[in-house]
């Protein structure tokens, strides 16, 4: 299996009129073409620096990052991009909020007035598949947070993206829906075959949905473990119970404990 990302030696610095934050120092990480990699560390520690560097929305101060063997040098095209806060436009009804990467990503612009009711087709097909067939028409202040960040991911895949980056998506949401909401993303990925970076402070999420699990250390970040998920597929919420299970929890969670304290 061929690597997608490919993070070589990045170092990031955020500089401001009071000087510079050294959020990032030979940071290097490979995720595989269609692996669900998880990043996982303590607060401040770089994670959503490394989503910002990986989809191309900040520079690196030295190192390379490259994605499907193309050296990232602006904004990624190939990428799709959920965050813990939904962002749907209020004015716009669900379907339009999904079909907003259409109207701007090519070469989909282009063809967007032409084909827009095939592409309302594939939206609706794909809200279906996440369990909101028929609220197409809704506006997005109808519907609960759950809901609504089951919209931000058909929002983040209409373009069918080879890369999927997911910033915290689940983290406002209660656990019960959080729990449902990761078998969702579970569904989409074994269907869609796309590649996820998943940054994320819950450590159970990580083990369920991920293959392998970088732990970065404190700021300035740097992967300094990676464990496989050894669990088989497709995995069951039940699972979550299980010794194996919170044995990988419980590594991650004094990995993280050791690194606060460095």
């Amino acid at each position: 299996m061929s690597t997608s990302v490919d993070i070589g030696n990045v170092t990031l610095t955020y500089r401001g009129a009071s000087g510079g934050v050294l959020a990032l120092r030979g940071t290097s990480l490979n995720v595989r073409r269609g692996e669900f990699a998880a990043v996982v560390g303590p607060s401040g520690c770089g994670k959503s620096s490394l989503m910002k560097l990986v989809t191309g929305l900040v520079p690196p101060d030295s190192g390379d990052i490259t994605i499907f063997g193309d050296k990232v040098r602006g904004p990624v095209k190939i990428a799709g991009m959920a965050f813990q806060n939904p962002n749907l436009l209020p004015w716009r009804k669900v379907i339009d909020n999904v079909l907003l990467p259409l109207e701007i990503v090519e070469p989909h612009r282009r063809r967007f007035r032409q084909h827009k009711a095939e592409y309302r087709d594939k939206s609706n097909a794909l809200l279906k598949t996440v369990g909101l067939d028929g609220f197409g028409e809704r506006y997005p202040w109808e519907l609960s947070g759950g809901m609504q960040q089951r919209v931000s991911l058909c929002r983040a895949l209409i373009h069918e993206p080879a890369l999927l980056m997911l910033d915290e998506p689940f983290a406002a949401l209660d656990a019960f829906t959080r729990e449902e909401l990761w078998c969702v993303l579970r569904d989409l990925w074994q269907k869609l075959a796309f590649t996820v970076i998943l940054v994320t402070h819950d450590l159970r999420e990580a083990a369920f949905l991920a293959d392998n699990i970088h732990v970065m250390c404190a700021r300035p970040g740097r992967i300094v473990m990676t464990k496989m998920v050894e669990l088989p597929r497709p995995r069951d919420l039940d699972i979550c119970y299980e010794p194996r299970f919170t044995d990988i929890v419980h590594e991650l969670r004094g990995k993280i404990a050791e690194v606060r304290k460095a």
